[in-house]
């Protein structure tokens, strides 16, 4: 027990987090399918309990059999290269990152070098005498170092360059977290022998826990989603439509957003967080509405000019309410982003909308994408004023808007997936009439 001290109170952390994460996962009805952190976890566990086997058994090299002794630290290796490859592959889907077929057989070949290396080389691993304990050398241990060194350094790589679209409130979390397991890790290069490898993953496990896969984080999210549907359809009551326009606008919203994304346009910008954010956001887009008069809002006929102007002022009211609503909430980005999709979801492309006149690349993406839907779905609907029109013609209204009135790129990709959107618009109808 005193050869692993370290190991098996970071067996125990990790097995505490496995279960703590498994009961929260049945207790919240988590679909463990959506993510690959409880194959982490078992790994992690193998990996430590491995890393402890070998603390201990290198310390008894007259009972316990060298062949067996290498091979017990050959999988401790491979344990650890495979769990901090792993670790690399979830960080970069926590930020957003989609990597093209080139990009993950070049992130995975490290992986695959660093284990041939510790297979090739494991017969010639060296077992020293330590001032404490007794600790193995040699080019497959040093794999380890170069295994975790390389993948901080891809890790710092994509923080940096998605640095502007990442949380504030994530920012210095995952540098902090970045920094104290390389820190960690220097010193164990210096000092091989205080085996604290176990420590660098362990940490890893806990920050990706309290901060993304910890089922109440998701339990909380839905709270607000509910919260906010809520709200945005007490605005809509108010207005002359039939039902269902937030439904719609914000599946269309989530579908532009993530066909963008699965395209690499944008993709700089539309990380995990920031289509997250915007399909929260969406709902709230018509919140000013709730400052216009009933008797404008559900007028049967066509509104005279000052009538029009009062309607055209419910984007900067809605900007302002974001603003004094959730201002508080401490999602900086989320704030923004409702802010930005209340307020400009009617500016045009060619500058002629409304309440800033913005132009092109000027108005912020989110109302971009917001704007081709809100406007496609609200021809597609009845109004107290007027009948839905055909979908068709819903379509070549968006069309026509190309390069004026929307995104020529966003009008594009909505237009190619014109039938996962006639999809969505005849689900929610029908779930309507029923």
């Amino acid at each position: 027990m005193n050869y692993c001290k370290v190991q098996v109170g970071c067996l125990l952390i990790v097995i505490y987090v496995t279960i703590n994460y498994f009961r929260e996962c049945k207790k919240y009805q988590k679909n463990l399918n959506s993510t690959f952190f409880d194959e982490l976890l078992i790994f992690t566990i193998f990996c430590i309990l491995f890393d402890g086997i070998t603390a201990v058994t290198v310390n008894y090299l007259d009972v316990v059999n060298l062949t067996l002794n290498k091979i017990l630290h050959m999988l401790y290796l491979i344990s650890l290269d495979t769990v901090i490859y792993m670790i690399f592959g979830f960080f970069l889907k926590a930020l957003g990152g989609s990597l093209k077929k080139r990009s993950k057989i070049l992130f995975s070949l490290p992986y695959l070098i660093f284990v041939f290396i510790v297979i090739a080389n494991i017969n010639d691993l060296e077992f020293r005498q330590g001032t404490w304990t007794n600790y193995s050398m040699g080019i497959a241990a040093y794999t380890c170092f170069a295994s975790v060194g390389v993948y901080l350094f891809f890790m710092v790589l994509a923080v940096v360059k998605r640095w502007n679209y990442i949380e504030t409130n994530k920012r210095w979390n995952i540098l902090m977290f970045i920094v104290c397991a390389g820190g960690i890790a220097i010193i164990q290069g210096i000092f091989p022998e205080i085996l604290m490898t176990s420590v660098i993953v362990t940490l890893f496990i806990i920050c990706i826990y309290m901060n993304q896969e910890d089922p109440i984080h998701e339990e909380i999210s839905k709270y607000h989603d509910e919260m906010v549907m809520g709200f945005a359809t007490l605005v809509e009551s108010k207005d002359g439509s039939t039902g269902g326009h937030i439904k719609r606008t914000s599946a269309y919203v989530n579908l532009l957003a993530t066909e963008l994304k699965n395209r690499g346009l944008y993709k700089e910008i539309l990380t995990k967080d920031y289509i997250s954010n915007l399909c929260m956001a969406a709902p709230m887009h018509d919140i000013g509405k709730i400052g216009v008069p009933d008797i404008i809002l559900q007028k049967p006929s066509r509104l005279t000019d000052e009538e029009y102007e009062i309607i055209k002022n419910h984007s900067s009211v809605g900007g302002k309410l974001v603003e004094e609503t959730f201002g508080h909430l401490g999602n900086k980005e989320y704030t923004q982003m409702a802010f930005q999709v209340a307020k400009y979801h009617h500016e045009k492309w060619n500058g002629k909308g409304y309440p800033e006149k913005l132009s092109e690349k000027e108005i912020p993406l989110c109302a971009r994408i917001m704007a081709v839907a809100d406007v496609f779905d609200a021809v597609s609907e009845k109004r107290c004023y007027r009948d839905a029109m055909p979908i068709e013609q819903c379509f070549e209204i968006i069309k026509n808007g190309r390069g004026q009135d929307f995104d020529p790129i966003i009008v594009d990709v909505f237009l190619d997936v014109k039938d996962k959107v006639v999809r969505i618009h005849n689900k929610i109808l029908k779930e309507k009439i029923s």
